[in-house]
């Protein structure tokens, strides 16, 4: 699936800082812990703890963040629609990686166990 240029450019120059508490909020209503959403960070970036809050202390849009990162392997395991997006579907290498995020948020928020996000 397609998405504009323009919805590409924007997403990448989100703050990953200006994301994370909308993450944690998302997840923390559904009684998910912080530590379970800095668990399915580390799993798709193999950032650790430090280097994701390192991430948010620098500011990093999600187009830095996701240079820095090493993916996981089984990241391509992530599938399903987000946003209105078949994420195996969408052609801009660095817009998928950034749905892959918002599913692995989604899943947490939805209760699925983590094994299962993980995708081990």
């Amino acid at each position: 699936m397609s998405t504009t240029k323009e919805h590409d450019e924007r997403i990448a120059k989100l703050k990953f800082a200006s994301i994370y508490p909308l993450y944690l909020a998302k997840i923390q209503k559904k009684e998910r812990t912080e530590a379970e959403l800095i668990e399915v960070i580390q799993w798709l970036t193999n950032f650790d703890k430090n280097e994701i809050l390192a991430q948010i202390e620098a500011q990093n849009t999600f187009e830095v963040f996701f240079e820095t990162a090493k993916l996981n392997p089984n990241a391509t395991l992530i599938k399903g629609l987000i946003c209105g997006y078949r994420i195996e579907e969408i052609e801009n290498p660095l817009t998928q990686k950034i749905r892959y995020l918002d599913k692995l948020v989604d899943e947490l928020a939805k209760g699925k166990k983590i094994e299962k996000i993980l995708r081990s």
